[in-house]
């Protein structure tokens, strides 16, 4: 016979007080005897094949829950790096070894897509955050390029890993012989895009400037699968204006020092000179500093900090 409403009630009730007097007998018991703290730098199992065997038919849970432990690594190892950097230090001032901070990135992205071997999200998202140059990464395109390999082991028909290898080549190995050969056999898959083929040509052509570098994060961001892929790439496009507006604000705060016979003490000097409109924002509208020496730079307080660093025209890899 159903419950009636008021026993069900109370049935609810003494359910709820029952989580509650749990709860509170639990974290009593904490106080009392604390948990001990796991250590995130070290994994209980590194191989892959022997964690798909303890998995038996829950590998794609299994590969789920070791994604998950990747991007959580990732995430809090770049903020605790970033926060631990003050706004004054430059990029090129970071000399910290990223292999010691970043020493389970692999492999955890290793051990996710042996359990599954066609997790197209950690092999796109892993090799871009193994590439990142430290502190947002431990700068190793060449891990990038191998968990990349791997996936095209398992899928070598998939063009998305061979534009994303040549990507790697392209924007933080600046080799760019390589990227383009990526870039043309990614061209030759049936099914692949039109414009590999022109991206191809123009990366071999033009090498490193920006105009090349345009056309290759425009690209990636038409392949991309998921949002926070096309997410990275708008910022990547955000920062390359930045490094034109850079190049453009140095040229008139030169022309102002040499044409006064001084360095701007700041943006408002050369407003009121009719140099610039008025305090220069970058393209996420944080201002960009002007520096003593009279260097303007991007503000270590940007979100498009920092800055890639953007070869010139015409600078090759040698053969």
């Amino acid at each position: 016979m159903p419950k009636r409403p008021v026993e069900a009630a109370a049935t609810l009730a003494l359910i709820v007080v029952l989580l509650a007097a749990a709860a509170g007998l639990q974290a009593a018991r904490e106080r009392v005897y604390p948990t001990p703290v796991v250590d995130e730098e070290t994994l209980a199992i590194t191989s892959g094949p022997a964690v798909r065997r303890m998995s038996l038919a829950y590998t794609g849970l299994a590969a789920d829950l070791y994604w998950i432990r990747a991007i959580q690594y990732y995430g809090g190892t770049k903020q605790k790096l970033n926060q631990g950097f003050p706004a004054t230090v430059p990029p090129q001032a970071l000399t910290a070894d990223p292999a010691a901070d970043f020493p389970l990135l692999y492999p955890l992205l290793d051990l996710t897509t042996t359990l599954d071997p066609r997790f197209n999200v950690a092999y796109r998202f892993g090799s871009v955050f193994l590439a990142e140059a430290y502190p947002n990464g431990p700068g190793r395109p060449d891990l990038a390029v191998a968990l990349l390999e791997k996936g095209l082991g398992e899928r070598p028909d998939k063009w998305e890993y061979m534009q994303d290898v040549g990507f790697v080549h392209y924007w933080y190995r600046r080799d760019y012989r390589t990227a383009a050969a990526w870039f043309d056999k990614a061209s030759r898959v049936p099914g692949a895009p039109w414009w590999l083929k022109a991206l191809a040509a123009t990366t071999l052509a033009q090498g490193g400037d920006r105009q090349s570098s345009r056309q290759m994060w425009t690209a990636i961001r038409e392949s991309a699968e998921v949002d926070w892929l096309r997410q990275d790439a708008d910022r990547r496009l955000r920062q390359l204006r930045a490094l034109d507006d850079l190049e453009q604000l140095q040229k008139r705060v030169d022309a102002f020092a040499a044409r006064a016979g001084h360095l701007p003490k700041d943006w408002a000097e050369l407003a009121r000179a009719g140099v610039v409109p008025g305090i220069m924002v970058d393209p996420s509208g944080t201002p960009y500093e002007l520096a003593a020496d009279g260097q303007v730079r991007l503000s270590r307080l940007s979100p498009l900090w920092p800055l890639p660093d953007e070869p010139q025209a015409g600078r090759r890899t040698p053969s």
